[in-house]
């Protein structure tokens, strides 16, 4: 017989909704919100060892769509099980029945943090294929690499952020989201929305900076120049910060390298595998900055390379700038085949084409006309292969695996999304450990559902 528990108890005399009912599994008790020690002295009365309780999957320390089925000794844990699948989409198998361009806007959608860096991955992966990574306009590539960085901050905010809010440090809450309303306003600036951007296309970007986007970017760099210190002197020396976070979710080198962590999670072990230096792509082994490591293997060091990661990227940043303003040029592939679509700029009314390009495939060239109507509705081919490109995303290898058999639209395409590879090291971090740690351990492997499901 087990015991099992599905929140807080709740005495049946005022909530007839929390009972406690025989089942195959054993006795049940429906919990709902009470004190701890109220389920556990039940528990003792019948004299069970074995108690599994549900946490989420709509508890907000769960992150909202996440399933942890543990099993406990009193408040020890003995183990866990992810239960996912709450936020599937089908994102995967959609793709199949939209053109290559057309999958850009599904991919943006899935790790919700860091879109361009899902954009990023597959489209590196169909470029590929393509033959076309030399073609790439160098102004594009300087463009990719500034919104990723830029990405990678906004992204790690929300980590330490809402991982600040689920063991009660809420100034360190706020502070996050209010650096990275900044950011997202300088995303809206430059492609028109906050998220969902479909920004990155197969042989460039869709669209330049706009006319005040360096002078914009320069004050953003200086905003955070001077506020991220802020973290700093809030947590990392502060010693009830440093007690919660220290010797929690421990995960050595061996287990990260067993279970396929990669990220913060495998870097706080010390080992400096970052794709963006062992595996470099769209020049970033021009960038001068630093890969960070710890050597605590758990949630503080985790929380540490984070917080020195985004000075990294703001270095990088700052270097993506001085490169805009000293390389002109275009931001799409000069292939008119591919670029797609072509010439897009914001018109005077802050919406849509360029007059120009209307213009000319309008009134001017019926063949414009014609190729421009079977690019959009038709899409282009890509050679029949295989291919796969990987990024460094702000939860570590982010991939793409596309699969073309000659059509416009993908035969297959699959992603290696590093929150789904990174749960699974939730059990091997939280077995032994104490209830309220499982919440810490979660937060510090920084997993976002809507990339573990797909």
């Amino acid at each position: 017989m087990s015991t099992r528990t599905d929140s807080t108890r709740h005495d049946a005399a005022y909530d007839p909704y929390a009972s406690v009912r025989e089942t195959t599994e054993g006795k049940v008790f429906t919990v709902t919100g009470q004190d701890w020690d109220a389920v556990a002295q039940e528990i003792a009365e019948v004299a069970e060892e074995r108690v599994v309780v549900n946490m989420g999957p709509q508890h907000p320390s769960t992150h909202g769509v996440l399933r942890l089925i543990l099993e406990l000794d009193g408040e020890t844990v003995k183990d866990l099980r992810c239960g996912i699948g709450y936020l599937h989409t089908g994102i995967e198998k959609n793709m199949e029945y939209r053109t290559w361009t057309q999958g850009v806007t599904f991919v943006t959608r899935m790790d919700y943090l860091s879109p361009f860096f899902n954009e990023a991955a597959y489209v590196g992966a169909v470029e590929r294929l393509l033959g076309i990574e030399d073609q790439i306009p160098e102004r594009a590539k300087i463009l990719r690499v500034l919104m990723m960085e830029l990405n990678r901050i906004s992204s790690h905010l929300v980590a330490i952020a809402t991982g600040g809010m689920e063991i009660g440090a809420l100034t360190v809450m706020t502070i996050g989201f209010r650096e990275r309303e900044k950011i997202l306003d300088i995303f809206e600036l430059i492609t028109g929305l906050r998220m969902n951007h479909a920004y990155i296309r197969i042989g460039g970007v869709a669209q330049d900076l706009p006319p005040n986007g360096i002078e914009r970017l320069r004050e953003l760099v200086a905003w955070f120049k001077k506020h991220l210190k802020e973290y700093a002197e809030l947590c990392n020396e502060n010693p009830i910060f440093k007690q919660r976070l220290s010797d929690i979710a421990h995960l050595d080198l061996t287990g990260c390298i067993a279970l396929g962590a990669t990220g913060p999670v495998l870097r706080a072990t010390g080992y400096p595998w970052d794709l963006r230096k062992t595996q470099p792509y769209w020049g970033y082994e021009t960038y001068d900055f630093d890969v960070v490591t710890w050597d605590t293997a758990d949630a503080y060091g985790r929380f540490r390379i984070r917080l020195a990661e985004m000075h990294e990227s703001l270095k990088i940043v700052e270097q993506c700038i001085d490169r805009l303003e000293a390389t002109p040029g275009p931001v799409m592939i000069q292939d008119k085949k591919i670029g797609w679509p072509s010439q897009l700029a914001l018109g005077p009314d802050g919406l849509g084409n360029s007059l120009d390009h209307i213009r000319h495939i309008m009134g001017e060239s019926m063949e414009a006309l014609i190729h421009h109507f079977k690019l959009v509705t038709e899409g282009f081919r890509v050679p029949a292969g295989q291919a796969y490109f990987a990024v460094e995303s702000p939860r570590g290898e982010l991939g793409a695996h596309v699969v073309s058999d000659g059509g416009t639209r993908p035969y297959r395409v699959h992603f290696r999304d590093p929150s789904f590879a990174n749960l699974q090291s939730a059990a091997a971090m939280c077995v032994g450990c104490m209830v309220a740690d499982v919440v810490v351990a979660v937060a510090s492997i920084d997993p976002v559902m809507g990339g573990v499901d797909r």
